[in-house]
């Protein structure tokens, strides 16, 4: 074999397949295409040869360039291209046609047309013959390396896409580490690091196997604090495999890890990539870009998820300190209050309930600010304070409502908010309530029913009029469930088939108001995207 001291060229590195029919021809074209360094693939027809190609396809070891005779028994040389180009897995496969007959214009017409890379008539000089499949190769090759460019783009778009689409940055991680693995072809695991200091990660499904170790994860996360100290831009470095925790891509094995550093601009959030890292075939440079790329447009995409991660922390904090963790003593009723936040992915809502003890009974309290910010959770507290300001000259729903509404109008022009207002007297069972927007009570009876209040009203912050508060007498035997939608708000289902629901659910529950909360959770509460709040209460 015939080698240039430089080593062999990518040109001279390919597979040839000859195909022809004649044994002394093949065998020529051979001796010229083995001493210029190239493995030779020798058919005797066109079934022949589409049977091999199928089986190296089937492999995945395509041959890089097939030279075919015009005049093959069986099938034309043409046909045979064209059905080859037919077949999108080996469309990309050149082929140079060749023929010892006369090779005018129509012939090497007829080759292009059906596919043909180039046409070559023989006999022809060695050189001839070597530079010609060489140039094929080459096209080739550019041909596929560009293809192979333009996926993995479009990967790293979606993958980008992905990234900015998170709601939280478990799942930015998540989709960045399912990204980096579809670009490297090898697991992958990514992390986050806030300015406090949390550590969010995320692995891809190939890592997942190993992923749920602690003491792994610990292992990487004090890595990656040590080199995100100091650290700007993007840069890459390869972790070797003592300091790297064994099995973390895959169970036993002991890899070293390739990371890419990132940070945003500003240099405040450090993003980190890493994969398993092979001493014998490292990454392509272009793969390098690709990946360095991914880390430098998660780093931009984590910074305002972890700023709104940080304020949804501060409106929990507000939300939860001001809703009463435990009820006050309410003599002659029952009461009990079930509030659960939504989902770590939603926003932050203005839930809020309140059980206050007045001069003329006790006056239950559920409603919601209309809109899921900061902003919400503060005017949840605010009318909470409100609310408790209030009722100490005046408990009457009605009047309540009203001073409520004005307020949201006079503070808060632009806030509006549901509020179910019932001033129970545990003595005689009576119950006043006003309801602004909000869904109405539910009274549940011992026996199976279960009917919605007949009251309503607008909600605060318009400024409408409101109809006189409603009044009802409790039984010993009835309990009355306020809600807020959060229960039962699914979106594209109708708010009446969600009532309905619920009243049915209602009247099926067991006994008590802690055993009816606790089945109306169970039922409508799982997977929900908004707090929900729920307030029962009884005749002692």
């Amino acid at each position: 074999m015939a080698i240039e001291s430089a080593g062999p060229t990518v040109e001279t590195l390919s597979t040839v397949m000859v195909v022809d029919d004649i044994a002394a021809s093949r065998y020529a074209l051979g001796a010229v295409l083995t001493r210029a360094g190239h493995r030779v693939v020798p058919v005797a027809s066109a079934a022949e040869a589409l049977i091999e190609l199928d089986v190296r396809l089937r492999a995945g070891v395509l041959p890089d360039v097939a030279l075919v005779d015009v005049g093959l028994p069986d099938m034309s040389g043409f046909e045979l291209c064209r059905r080859l180009k037919a077949q999108p897995p080996m469309a990309a496969l050149p082929v140079v046609h060749f023929s010892a007959a006369s090779s005018g214009p129509d012939h090497r017409c007829r080759g292009l047309d059906s596919g043909g890379d180039a046409y070559l008539s023989v006999p022809a000089e060695p050189e001839e013959i070597q530079a010609v499949v060489r140039a094929a190769v080459r096209r080739s090759r550019m041909r596929i390396g560009a293809e192979t460019l333009v996926r993995r783009l479009t990967l790293l778009s979606e993958t980008i896409v992905a990234v900015q689409a998170a709601r939280c940055p478990e799942e930015l991680a998540d989709a960045a580490a399912e990204g980096t693995a579809r670009l490297t072809g090898s697991p992958a695991a990514v992390f986050v690091l806030s300015e406090d200091g949390e550590l969010y990660r995320g692995t891809s499904t190939r890592a997942r196997t190993t992923a749920s170790d602690p003491g792994a994860h610990e292992t990487v996360s004090r890595l990656v604090r040590h080199m995100a100290a100091g650290h700007t831009g993007v840069s890459g470095t390869v972790v070797p495999a003592p300091l790297w925790p064994r099995g973390f891509f895959r169970p036993g094995a002991s890899d070293a890890a390739r990371v890419v550093l990132a940070r945003t601009p500003d240099g405040r959030v450090p993003v980190c990539l890493a994969t398993p890292a092979h001493g014998d075939r490292d990454l392509a440079p272009q793969t390098d870009t690709l990946v360095a790329r991914l880390a430098q447009a998660t780093a931009l995409a984590a910074e305002p998820l972890l700023m709104y991660q940080a304020e949804r922390h501060v409106a929990l904090t507000l939300q939860h300190s001001f809703l009463p963790q435990k009820m006050p003593e309410t003599p002659g009723l029952d009461v009990v209050v079930r509030y659960v936040p939504a989902s770590r992915q939603a926003e932050i809502g203005g839930d809020f309930y309140a059980v206050l003890r007045t001069s003329d009974g006790v006056l239950a309290a559920v409603g919601d600010v209309v809109g899921h910010s900061l902003e919400a959770a503060t005017v949840m507290v605010e009318i909470r304070h409100a609310l408790r300001a209030y009722c100490v000259e005046d408990p009457d729903p009605g009047v309540l409502a009203r001073r409520l509404d004005r307020m949201l109008q006079h503070y808060h022009p632009d806030v509006t908010a549901t509020v179910c207002l019932c001033l129970v007297d545990p003595a005689s069972g009576r119950a006043r309530i006003a309801n602004a927007g909000h869904i109405p009570p539910l009274i549940v009876g011992d026996d199976g029913t279960a009917d919605y209040a007949d009251v309503r009203g607008p909600l605060l912050g318009l400024g409408l009029d409101r109809p006189r508060p409603t009044e009802v007498v409790l039984l010993p035997t009835d309990r009355l469930l306020m809600v807020t939608d959060g229960l039962i708000e699914t979106r594209g289902t109708d708010l009446g088939v969600s009532l309905e629901q619920l009243r049915s659910a209602g009247a099926e529950a067991p006994a008590g108001v802690a055993g009816l909360c606790d089945t109306l959770l169970d039922c409508f509460g799982p997977g929900r995207e908004d707090d929900i709040a729920l307030l029962a209460l009884r005749l002692g």
